[in-house]
């Protein structure tokens, strides 16, 4: 197997050897060098050509944005955001996937432990290694979010669910942002960590017509409102006679994650049943397959973004294969075939 080949970039000594040697234990990951800002990144970046870099936001001499939107125009590489959990961080992390950043990892602390970390980076490691990233000049960057679609002429009471990973963010940016103020309330999984989800929920609130949230235990699922599941917490529907609500709780990783799709989408299956339609978007691995494939089952439309405009054709070709999708569709037509689903 050809090995994955890493560059770890941090102005942390500390971060840059634990890095190191967790990665090191994986045979199919090699750690070809790191560096301790952007200056010394760039020449190894040219020497060493990785496969994958891990790049903290703030550093000294020049910050981890404008690298990232020097080297995604010059030099496009998968980059994995390493982030403090602060609320900075959350806004600078979003800025860095608007411009080209395929995921993110909160730096090791208190928070969780250094094997946990290493697991999820090994993972998201192998996601990015996958990821299909094109050169872009972010700073000539226009929206391109397409056309809002119009107001559904009747409030429907159906319950949309997406779930999402590697590349997700601006995925459902496109998806959601297209949507318009009475659409079905929508219950989504991203692959995030933990205080990230505030700051994503946050930032598609400023941009959609619907209300965008990081949801809470015992949020109703209404039309107009999003509900994202916050980091480290599963996210399962409910309901109680016509309401419908969710649940947050704690619990084991499913496929490595926490929050994970199919722990919502087996949810939304058995309470939702044909009221319900599931929408797996990129990312890598396969949670939400199976759950999809429930949701069918139990009357639910269904939906996988195509293999041409993921960035990780991985959740969505795990769901296909299963036969779990009804239709198979482009990213730019999916909000389109949400709404003539309803």
């Amino acid at each position: 197997m050809k090995k994955i080949k890493v560059l770890i970039v941090d102005d942390s000594a500390i971060v840059r050897k634990i890095f190191s040697e967790e990665l090191s234990k994986y045979p199919d990951i090699d750690v070809v060098g790191s560096a301790p800002d952007p200056f010394v990144a760039r020449d190894k970046i040219v020497a060493l050509k990785p496969d994958v870099i891990t790049l903290d936001i703030e550093m000294p001499r020049m910050d981890g944005l404008t690298f990232l939107r020097k080297m995604m125009k010059y030099y496009p590489l998968p980059t994995i955001i390493v982030s403090s959990l602060t609320p900075k961080g959350g806004k600078l992390t979003l800025e860095a996937m608007e411009i080209g950043a395929v995921d993110v990892i909160a730096k090791p602390g208190s928070s969780y432990t250094v094997s946990d970390m290493s697991v999820q980076l090994v993972e998201k490691i192998r996601a990015a290694a996958w990821a299909k990233v094109v050169k872009t000049d972010s700073e000539a960057h226009v929206s391109s979010e397409g056309t809002p679609l119009k107001a559904l002429a009747e409030t429907s009471y159906k319950v949309i669910a997406i779930g999402a990973s590697t590349g997700g963010t601006e995925a459902l940016k496109k998806v959601l942002t297209r949507l318009p103020a009475n659409a079905p309330g929508i219950v989504v999984v991203q692959h995030m960590p933990a205080n990230f989800t505030t700051s994503f929920a946050e930032r598609l609130n400023t941009l959609c017509q619907m209300t965008v949230k990081e949801a809470s235990d015992n949020d109703s699922v209404v039309p107009g409102t999003v509900l994202i599941a916050p980091g480290n917490f599963h996210m399962i529907l409910r309901r109680s006679g016509a309401r419908y609500y969710v649940e947050i709780k704690t619990g084991p990783m499913v496929h490595h994650q926490r929050p994970a799709v199919d722990i919502l989408f087996k949810s939304t299956a058995k309470y939702a049943g044909s009221n319900a339609i599931g929408v797996i978007l990129t990312g890598m691995g396969a949670d939400g397959a199976e759950g999809l494939l429930e949701m069918k089952k139990a009357g639910a439309g269904t939906i996988a973004q195509d293999e041409r405009s993921c960035v990780v054709f991985g959740m969505p070709k795990e769901a296909i294969k299963l036969g779990a999708a009804d239709l198979v569709l482009p990213l730019d037509q999916i909000p389109a075939e949400m709404m003539r689903m309803v």
